[in-house]
């Protein structure tokens, strides 16, 4: 897994404690989650813990798929908004997803490790600067339909609605349903 540290110019992007809500997945109430990171008193990191979740056929993949963090040791930072009604939220931290095609069991261990400085605004948007690899769901945007890991240094701008738009200079996706297909 990749240790990745935010930087101080704020250039980073997404965990999949986040991760979540991009996808647009309805989550399931948490089970038996891994524990999260315990963050140093006094830093401002606390814990992120991501909850499992199961996304039917046809949302992302042909097939329904389940995805639970197996590695989770994300820890979220709030700071200053940078204007009224926006949030800025700082994640850092290993994660590993296994994402399962709950037709077949086929099943994927999905290193998602990136960091992310996500702004969240009133009206449902999202900015996110990311560096290194997060789980994206994909209903409506700039990829196909699916769930990849995304890769790089990039933005991802998510609109009220939804729609991802994944952009920048060094972008990677690998399509986990064709990996568990």
């Amino acid at each position: 897994m990749r240790k990745n540290v935010l930087g101080t110019a704020g250039t980073a992007f997404g965990t999949a404690c986040v991760t979540v809500l991009t996808l647009g997945l309805a989550t399931a109430p948490a089970t038996a989650a891994p524990p999260a990171a315990v963050a140093a008193p006094g830093s401002g990191w606390e814990p992120a813990p991501s909850a499992p979740w199961d996304v039917p056929a046809g949302e992302r993949c042909a097939f329904p798929v389940h995805g639970e963090p197996v590695v989770d040791e994300v820890v979220r930072r709030e700071l200053p908004p940078p204007a009224e009604g926006v949030t800025r939220t700082a994640y850092k931290g290993d994660l590993v997803i296994r994402v399962t095609n709950k037709e077949t069991g086929a099943h994927y261990d999905a290193d998602v490790s990136g960091t992310a400085l996500v702004d969240a605004y009133a009206s449902g948007a999202q900015f996110w600067r990311v560096l290194g690899p997060v789980l994206v769901g994909v209903g409506e945007g700039s990829l196909a339909r699916g769930l990849y890991v995304v890769d790089g240094a990039y933005t991802i701008d998510i609109s009220p609605t939804g729609t991802k738009t994944v952009a920048g200079p060094a972008v990677r996706t690998d399509s986990l349903c064709a990996r568990i297909d």
